[in-house]
């Protein structure tokens, strides 16, 4: 059993999950755009600028009770049902990462839950928002006896998201780190040189900036195997 959460937790700290453009899908309200940028930001700022790990689940904890607020008083938005799936797939890398391999599975179940439904009824928002974010805890977290992980599942998936979101910065970098973890490397590259020419996103550069190094540090990665 102990070898087994082991793996759990290894897995689930792996998950940095999709973060995609705020801009709702038609018909457009500004006060939802405006709630779910704010939410966006709280998120980056957690994950990439708090450094204590307690102190980051705490805080994380509280941009996750926002989210679902948010996901009440937009009711039937699903763009506010995919981040608060994304910030509670957040918190389970987040409690794996600090020790709490249960605690983790149950955070990233529940994530799974909220973002299939978002998927069934719209898998076009938010860049793919809601098939990128799947795919991810579909490739990332352990597969059976341990966890629901399905690899032909998350390929599935991250396929949808680029197809529909073909020039979403998320859709493309996650479906090539999945095609770099099964050394497809080829492939990988192709994806995530076209991630690099995609335009900036002004209004959040610090996600913007750290994923495009995390798809720098992965080319170097395809390049040191000899592809």
């Amino acid at each position: 059993m102990i070898g087994r959460m082991t793996v759990v937790a290894a897995v689930l700290a792996a998950l940095v999950l999709a973060a995609p453009r705020v801009q709702a899908a038609a018909p457009q309200d500004p006060a939802l755009n405006a709630d779910l940028l704010h939410l966006a930001l709280d998120w980056e700022h957690v994950k990439f600028q708090v450094e204590d790990k307690d102190l980051q689940e705490k805080q994380m904890a509280a941009v996750a009770q926002h989210a679902a607020e948010i996901a009440q008083r937009y009711h039937g938005r699903i763009e506010a049902q995919i981040w608060h799936g994304i910030i509670i797939s957040e918190q389970a890398s987040m409690a794996s990462e600090n020790g709490s391999p249960f605690k983790a599975m149950g955070f990233a179940k529940q994530a799974r839950d909220i973002l299939e439904k978002a998927e069934k009824v719209d898998p076009v928002t938010l860049d793919a928002g809601a098939p990128t974010s799947l795919g991810v805890l579909y490739y990332r977290v352990p597969g059976f006896p341990i966890g629901f992980g399905d690899k032909a599942k998350a390929r599935q998936l991250l396929q949808e998201a680029v197809a529909d979101a073909p020039n979403g910065l998320d859709a493309n970098y996650f479906y090539g780190d999945f095609l770099f973890e099964q050394h497809e490397y080829a492939a990988a590259e192709k994806v995530l040189r076209h991630a690099l020419t995609l335009p900036a996103h002004p209004d959040r550069p610090l996600w913007d900036k750290s994923r495009r190094l995390v798809i720098q540090e992965l080319l170097t990665k395809i390049a040191a195997a000899g592809h």
